[in-house]
Order: C-alpha cells, then structure tokens, then sequence
C-alpha cells in the first residue's frame, strides 16, 4: 500500500557556496532519452571548455553516441531495466491524458529511479563530484547527493513543470508528490523535498517570454534560455532546397514511427502550397508524397533551422526552443506528456497555432500553416522570444551557475 506523505514543491532560497578553486568536478545523471541529454551536454561542453572535470551516469549504450568521444561514464540503470524500457514503450506511445501519465510514472520515472540507485552512488564514490546535476526525470542522483551531503543542481530540459499544469487536479498533483515522496522514504530519507527541484539550483532551459510570468520565482531558479549544443552533422540533399519558403514536418525521436495519420494529413495539407516541405519520417513512411516534400530519416535539424521558415513539430521543448532560437514561428500538434502545455505556451506568447494530433484534418493544417508563414504577429513573437533566448545566456549561464554551486 502506497504511503501518503506531503512533499513540498517549489522551496525557496537555499545558500550557494563559492569557491575560488578552479577546477571543479561535475556529474550529470541522465535518463536514456535524447531530448533530457543533448541540452546538458552542451552545459558540459562549457564546463569542460573550462577546464573542469565532467562525468556522466546512465546507459552507457545510450549515452555515448550523444556524447563527446572519450566522455567519462559510469553506467546505472544496468540492462535489466534497458529491456524493460523496450518492452513498455510501444505501450506508453499508445496512451493519452492522465493515463499516459500514470504510465510515466509507475513504469518509468520510479522504476528508473531504483534501477539507477546502485549506479548513481557507485559514480558518486567513484568521481567525487563537487555538484551533481540531476534531470528532473531522474529520482537516484538528488537522492544520493542528499545522503552524501554533496550540492546538486536540477537540469529541467522542458518547463512544463513551472506551470503546474496539474493545479487543476490537485489529486493528480497530490499523487505524483507521494510517488516522489515514496522513492526518498525507500531509500532512507525522511526529510522530504519534490526531487524535481532542487533547493540548491533549478537550471531551466527557457525564459519568461515563452513560459509566461517568472516573477515570482526564487533566485535559484535560473532561466537560461536554450543551451544548444554542435550541429549533428548528418548527410542532407542541400541542392533540393530551391528558395521556396522551407517548412520542416517532424514528430521527434520517440513519436515519429507513432504518426502515421499526421504524416499523410500534413502531405494533403502541403500538396499545392509554393514551399518547400521536409518530412522527418521512417522510411516508407509515406509512399507516394506530394512533389514538394522531401522525407528523410534523419535531418541535421540546427543546421537546417537555419534555412527554414516555420515548423511543425509536436510540442517537445528541444525542437520547439531551438526553432524559436532562429525566429520560426510554428504550428504544434501536441500528443502527450508536458507537449500540450508547451502548446499552450507558444500560443499564449503568440509565436504559433496549436491544432489537434489526432484530429487535425488536411485544411486545417495548411491554415494553420499559412497563417505563421506570414510575415505577420506570429514571427514577430518568435523574434521577441529569439532575443530573450539569447540575452539569456544558454550554456555559459548554467555554467556560470553551476561554478557558483561548487
């Protein structure tokens, strides 16, 4: 039987100890998905540029392809848990809403947690860090780091969370802090925090002119803005890019093979449109797609920002801040998880138009799309959130951060 604690949630001002020392030791703790890993690493990237010692714990199979070579790596989470993750991930792209959430949280983030615990304290002991960075998905390492009395600082790669998007359902709400509050007592800790937060430093990698109001938060919570990291360098047909307005089309890494449906209605929906369309979809995909759109696999997605004029995306905080970063307005389809309050945060600054993923019909999606192709108020908000993105700082300024914490 669950036990019912109350976690408190978004704690004040803790204090930041400094240290004229200039080399110091970080460890990131990463979940094994792509988009919590690739804004953190750039953050390493600094750090290291810096002279400072990094470290990562996670999969290894997973991580070293995203990392830089010779990354040092201590794995947690062993292959039992790999395979679990294969096993329940067909199923968790076939839920929505409250069930998906759920889902989330009783068959990844908790049982990802104790899998990554041995791991997490063996690279704890082993490293020796000064500060240990923690995704918000990943409950082992704000735990370890509590029980050894070392800093540590919460990498928050979408700021779904700063919006509470469950105040609405305060039982949900209530639910998911007895789930975090469940893990500490598990494993020994009794002075319960919501591990999504640290009370050290909350490194967000956005700003106020997407999330909204940010007044009111505590200094340690740091906005950063987006910290992009190296172009991926991936083959592209560049000549197929003619001058026409270019649109990218792409789901992300884990939603694509999922889209069937919207990858055929946005084809009707570019079919006949002057612009150019690049689909990122698995091959064969779509079998015979209307003469303007391209589909690759895999694009070099920073690189081709920089050619494009809007997106279409599902809502996941990467492909949506590093759109905004070039000043493209975009047409979001969220599916699931914190994409429908992202959604609702691109419409509510004005930098794009949310439609239905699995409703949207083709006419619907090409006014959408026409809309934020025009030189009108949708890109000019995208310029505006393009601008706080840079004066906030990205990578420097987390790294900035983090050298204080240590």
């Amino acid at each position: 039987m669950s036990r019912r604690v109350q976690v408190p949630s978004l704690l004040g001002d803790a204090g930041i100890r400094r240290t004229g020392t200039p080399e110091r030791r970080f460890l990131f703790a990463v979940p094994p998905l792509t988009g919590h890993v690739n804004p953190v690493a750039a953050v390493a990237a600094e750090l290291a540029r810096r002279g400072h010692k990094i470290a990562w714990t996670g999969h290894p199979a997973f991580l070293q392809p995203l990392l830089r070579p010779g990354s040092r790596v201590f794995s947690a989470g062993g292959d039992a848990f790999g395979t679990h993750l294969l096993t329940v991930r067909g199923e968790h792209l076939r839920l929505r809403g409250g069930a998906a959430l759920r889902f989330l949280w009783e068959e990844f983030i908790v049982p990802l947690g104790h899998a990554m615990m041995p791991g997490v304290e063996t690279a704890i002991d082993r490293f020796r860090p000064d500060v240990v960075v923690s995704d918000q998905l990943v409950l082992a390492a704000p735990v370890a780091a509590r029980r050894r009395e070392i800093p540590w600082a919460t990498s928050a790669t979408t700021s779904a969370e700063f919006t509470r998007p469950l105040a609405g359902m305060p039982k949900v709400e209530e639910w998911v802090r007895e789930r975090i509050g469940d893990f500490q007592l598990d494993h020994g800790i009794d002075d319960l925090l919501d591990l999504r937060f640290s009370d050290h430093l909350v490194l967000i990698f956005s700003t106020g002119a997407l999330v909204g109001d940010i007044s009111f938060f505590p200094d340690h919570f740091a906005f950063v803005g987006p910290a992009l990291g190296r172009p991926t360098p991936r083959a592209f047909p560049w000549e197929r890019l003619d001058g026409r307005p270019a649109v990218l089309v792409s789901l992300g890494t884990i939603n694509g093979p999922s889209g069937e449906r919207f990858f055929r209605v946005a084809a009707e929906a570019v079919r006949g449109l002057d612009i150019q369309a690049i689909f990122v979809a698995p091959p064969g995909l779509l079998e015979d797609p209307p003469p303007n759109v391209l589909v690759r696999e895999h694009v070099p997605q920073l690189k081709l920002l920089e050619r494009l004029s809007a997106v279409v995306c599902h809502g996941g905080h990467n492909t949506v801040c590093e759109t905004l970063s070039h000043g493209l307005p975009l047409v979001v389809a969220p599916i699931r998880n914190d994409q429908p309050v992202i959604a609702r945060q691109v419409e509510a600054a004005g930098a794009g138009v949310a439609v239905r993923f699995t409703r949207v019909r083709p006419g619907d999606l090409r006014s959408a799309l026409t809309t934020v192709l025009a030189d009108g108020p949708h890109r000019r908000a995208a310029g505006r959130i393009r601008d706080s993105f840079a004066a906030a700082g990205g990578a420097a300024e987390a790294a900035d951060r983090l050298e204080k914490l240590a």
